[in-house]
């Protein structure tokens, strides 16, 4: 009996109340969805993150890369990738896929991952750096040029040039620094520094080595010279000069022995 009143009361309430039993049974309905599953609320969109792995990468002109793109989308409508470099073959799996650039050879690029979930894109992006490391750092011997020595180093076969630094050190200290990032060439190229250098007495016979830097936003590249010994060296000008002075003072002194002689010679042969 306990069961059948809940029943009655509502065929008691639809008889009585059309409207109301109407307006229950189409709540019932909308509240369901294919065999009774819940729907969820129009014009909701799935929350989730797109990445790229690495988020920089430096590689040597020419080379080939690897990008991966990865989200949280269950069941993402599209994903593709944006770049002005040359792709290559392209590997997919659940939640990721792989990218390969090819040919590698500007020197700052990007590439922009998007993922489409439920309507809705998100993306994200991966710099990348073409280097070539240098392939020599030569330090010529110091040469002397009046009071100061003259020192050069010869960076060759270098990429990017605006990213390198070029510093001298003498005996572990660092007499000089400079950055090139005036040069925007995007060719491998060949660098020289020189520096006029007043050694003093501390200086010498010192270790002086060239070091070169390559910042690239993340990875730093260095290499080095040969050590040279700055030695003590004679001026070429200073020596002249005491040349010179040296001579004439040995023209004085012959002048005033002849002058001595023929004075007095004459005396003796008299006496």
């Amino acid at each position: 009996m306990g069961s059948l009143f809940p029943l009655s009361l509502l065929l008691f309430l639809a008889a009585a109340y059309p409207g109301v039993g109407c307006a229950l049974g189409r709540r019932i309905k909308r509240a369901q969805g294919p065999k009774g599953s819940p729907l969820a609320p129009s014009g909701t969109s799935v929350p989730f993150w797109v990445r790229m792995s690495p988020e920089f990468v430096a590689v040597p002109p020419g080379r080939s890369v690897w990008l991966n793109c990865s989200n949280s989308c269950p069941q993402p409508q599209n994903s593709s990738l944006r770049t002005r470099l040359r792709q290559g073959k392209t590997l997919r799996g659940p939640g990721w896929v792989y990218y390969q650039l090819l040919d590698v050879r500007a020197w700052s690029s990007q590439a922009h991952c998007l993922v489409t979930c439920a309507g809705k894109t998100r993306w994200a992006t991966t710099r990348i750096t073409a280097y070539k490391p240098p392939h020599s750092v030569i330090l010529e011997p110091p040469v002397l040029k009046g009071r100061q020595y003259t020192l050069r180093c010869h960076v060759t076969h270098v990429f990017p040039v605006g990213y390198l630094v070029v510093t001298l050190r003498l005996g572990g200290r660092v007499i000089y620094s400079e950055s090139l990032e005036r040069y925007t060439h995007q060719d491998l190229a060949n660098v020289t520094l020189t520096y006029e250098f007043p050694a003093g007495p501390r200086d010498f016979w010192q270790p002086l080595i060239c070091h070169t830097r390559l910042n690239l936003e993340g990875l730093v590249v260095r290499n080095s010279s040969a050590p040279v010994t700055l030695m003590l060296a004679w001026s070429p000008a200073p020596t002249a000069l005491a040349s010179v002075s040296i001579a004439a003072l040995v023209g004085i002194l012959l002048a005033v022995g002849s002058v001595y002689l023929y004075k007095c010679l004459p005396m003796k042969s008299q006496a």
